[in-house]
């Protein structure tokens, strides 16, 4: 383990952001870990995952510990079902791809989620109808100050629509080192119904599907819509897609009666976020190097050179455009990091 002074983090955000780190090290044991967060002289340290789900405004006036500890083990199975210990540093796609081509079943709808394991459970990360908490049994956790190793049931993570018990009370205190999972291996309970993994098979002529056929279909809708962060610098879905409750909803869509939703529950809809930003006239524009991707207003982009204070920028005027438009607040899914 190696601590190296003045890093530059653009190739550790799927952003493209050209901040700096004061000081960056790469840990791949839990051992290491532990040895790092115990350093008096970096006083500040940061935690870095994929680099997924976050927008750097300023360099990084810390020790920026970067989580690559890998491996994944079966914890115990029988002949319907399989308990898998999963790391925090794998990468989640090619974890979703290994249990798909093994056919366990359960998160193949959130095939090419960009970041890592680690990072799943902070945002109960979901797509397509399912999200990680539908499959999820347990995290450890390493307490930053104590660090000792917590174990985190469904219950004590306080799962929300991408939200967790990690994104609020225990915010900063934990650094999730591994995950565990509970899938199916026969008998897969399949959700084809949410958006167009239907049609996208139905193209395909499949009736009877696999999970690989369920994979594939999202990889092909994702990638239709979503730009490669290897060739245009984005996280993925930049904002929430906005609950709202019955009485907002109605003053909504009876003033857009053609609006697509969500019923959650007699109280509760899910108005698509991108719809609300294309309709006031974002999707594919682009102010200098930073802008909002052509096939997905949900997205936003770097071009290149964009700073992370142009996207922040950019965010907050969509933000102000939507409300003063529909009266409906969105929420930025990424993390700020300033």
């Amino acid at each position: 383990m190696e601590i190296t002074p003045n890093i530059s983090l653009q190739k550790y955000n799927t952003f493209g952001i050209k901040a700096k780190a004061k000081f960056f090290c790469e840990v791949t044991t839990i051992a290491q870990l532990k040895q790092v967060l115990s350093l008096d002289q970096y006083p500040r340290k940061f935690i870095l995952s994929g680099g997924s789900n976050m927008l750097l405004i300023d360099d990084i006036d810390a020790l920026v510990i970067r989580i690559n500890i890998k491996g994944k083990e079966i914890v115990k199975e029988d002949n319907n079902t399989i308990w898998l210990q999963v790391m925090a540093g794998e990468n989640w796609h090619n974890f979703v791809l290994w249990c798909v081509n093994n056919d366990y079943g359960g998160i193949e709808n959130m095939s090419l989620i960009p970041g890592n394991v680690g990072t799943a459970p902070i945002q109960n990360i979901g797509a397509y109808g399912v999200e990680l908490k539908d499959s999820f049994v347990s995290c450890n956790a390493l307490h930053k100050k104590t660090k000792e190793i917590h174990t985190f049931n469904k219950e004590e993570c306080k799962f929300g629509y991408r939200d967790s018990f990690f994104k609020n009370e225990g915010k900063d205190e934990y650094i999730i080192t591994s995950v565990i999972l509970k899938l199916s291996k026969k008998d897969h309970n399949l959700h084809i119904s949410y958006g167009a993994i239907a049609s996208e098979l139905a193209s395909y002529k499949i009736s009877k599907p696999t999970i690989k056929d369920i994979s594939n279909a999202v990889i092909s809708i994702r990638k239709s819509k979503l730009p490669d962060p290897a060739e245009l610098g984005n996280s993925g879905s930049f904002f929430k897609n906005p609950v709202v409750n019955k009485l907002i909803f109605d003053k909504f869509i009876k003033n857009n009666p053609e609006a697509p939703f969500y019923k959650l529950t007699e109280t509760e809809y899910k108005i698509p976020a991108g719809w609300l930003i294309e309709q006031c006239g974002y999707k594919g524009k682009r102010y200098g190097d930073a802008g909002v991707h052509k096939n997905q207003a949900l997205v936003l982009v770097n071009y290149g050179n964009a700073t992370g204070q142009e996207i922040l920028h950019l965010s907050q005027q969509i933000q102000t455009s939507v409300f003063d438009t529909f009266g409906i607040e969105i929420q930025a899914e990424v993390n700020i990091i300033k």
